[in-house]
């Protein structure tokens, strides 16, 4: 099990780790050993995360989603596999810790007395400037 915040855990079969070769400069075994480290992680079949939890997720990280629900995470700064796996391990942590919080519930506001004022004063002003503006009809 793995603990994302004291109330979500994922298990450790719902997250999928595949090892690519990693692109850019890495020394005499750059063509040989896969560094590069793809995470997936089925968002919406995961019985782990909460309803809410789990919309938010699908809504702030849509551009890493695929259509059947699937995240996707790719690590490779580091030249260790293992490192490259804890990377893309936290940065799944990272979203989800994210969307578990709540959004802030809005509180509806009543223009103050000054700003209804001004507003009012302000199409008055409008208001006789294109007056102004027709001129006479004789």
């Amino acid at each position: 099990m793995v603990e994302v915040t004291p109330t979500i855990r994922l298990r450790e079969d719902e997250i999928n780790f595949t090892a690519t070769l990693a692109s850019g400069p890495g020394g005499q075994y750059v063509n040989r050993t896969a560094s590069a480290v793809r995470l997936t992680f089925d968002v919406g079949r995961s019985p782990s995360l909460p309803e809410a939890v789990r919309r938010r997720l699908l809504r702030q990280a849509h551009g890493r989603i695929t259509l059947d629900g699937v995240l996707g995470i790719e690590a490779s700064a580091h030249r260790s596999q293992a490192r490259n796996r804890d990377d893309a391990m936290e940065r799944l942590c990272a979203l989800i810790r994210q969307a578990a919080i709540p959004p802030r519930p809005r509180i509806p506001t009543r223009p103050t007395a000054g700003s209804r004022v001004r507003r009012l004063d302000a199409k008055r002003q409008q208001s006789a400037r294109k007056q102004q503006r027709r001129g006479s009809d004789e």
